[in-house]
């Protein structure tokens, strides 16, 4: 027969509850948070990618765009025409940082030579491509998930766990498999975390606060990526972007061969 007593010391702690809720939010936050940054890393190289291929096409169609509107001013001497021909220029004029800005791809005297090679189809550098393997994908997951700093209660394990988590993001960021193995057998050989005491229920509904507020802003931060014009291309053809990225890069060059054509054909009527 069950005394009282025993039947006291078997219920549950009135914080069980709580901190099973607790945890169940922080393994949802970690989850949610390997997703945002799995997608923002897919859309960051998508855009250096789309910078890289269509950015000297675009520049060059501005270029053209911009003498075919001087040839025709030169023609009728119309101030409207001279007026559009000086926006036209001043808008493909070289500025202050525009290395910086264009990504190397020209600097205060015009295109550099990777960038003149491209447009006429010599053969140049191909864009450095960072995309993830699926063995990086999956040792990162395993990682973020394994040492997130969410899961540590003292200050000194959630530092450490933060310094460390820097370092795989780092890692996933640039597609480095080989650096993500051996991070995965640093934390394996790494000391291993003193398991979580229970904790006062004021404190745990302050931690389900922050995990809330943090989930809050990985939102906006997903919603932001979501709604980008990098985003909206991607959706255009998940499968295959580079395709993609080549069929408006050939849409780009017929675009340019007939303002060639046309800016010819202006100057031929000098």
């Amino acid at each position: 027969m069950t005394t009282p007593e025993a039947e006291q010391s078997q219920a549950p702690r009135p914080e069980e509850r709580l901190e099973q809720a607790v945890r169940a939010a922080e393994q949802a936050l970690i989850e949610y948070e390997i997703a945002v940054e799995t997608f923002r890393v897919e859309v960051e190289n998508f855009s250096r990618l789309h910078e890289q291929k269509l950015g000297p096409l675009y520049l060059r169609i501005e270029h053209l765009d911009a003498e075919i509107a001087e040839a025709k001013a030169a023609r009728t001497g119309d101030p409207e025409d001279i007026r559009r021909a000086e926006e036209a220029r001043a808008h493909v004029l070289p500025i202050p940082g525009v290395e910086e800005l264009l990504h190397g791809w020209m600097d205060g005297h015009g295109l550099f030579p990777e960038a003149s090679a491209m447009l006429t189809d010599q053969a140049v550098r191909p864009p450095e491509r960072v995309r993830p393997s699926e063995e990086a994908r999956k040792l990162y997951r395993e990682l973020a998930r394994k040492a997130h700093p969410d899961l540590a209660q003292a200050e000194d394990e959630q530092q450490r766990r933060e310094e460390f988590i820097s370092r795989v993001n780092a890692a996933y960021a640039r597609g480095d498999e080989a650096l993500l193995r051996e991070l995965a057998e640093e934390w394996a050989a790494g000391p291993v975390p003193p398991e979580r005491r229970p904790s006062p229920a004021d404190e745990l509904y302050a931690r389900l606060e922050w995990l809330s507020q943090r989930k809050e802003l990985l939102t906006l931060v997903a919603r932001e990526l979501e709604e980008g014009a990098i985003a909206g291309m991607l959706r255009l053809a998940p499968d295959d972007p580079d395709g993609l990225l080549d069929e408006i890069a050939g849409r780009l060059r017929a675009d340019i061969e007939q303002r060639e054509t046309e800016l010819a054909a202006l100057r031929a009527q000098d």
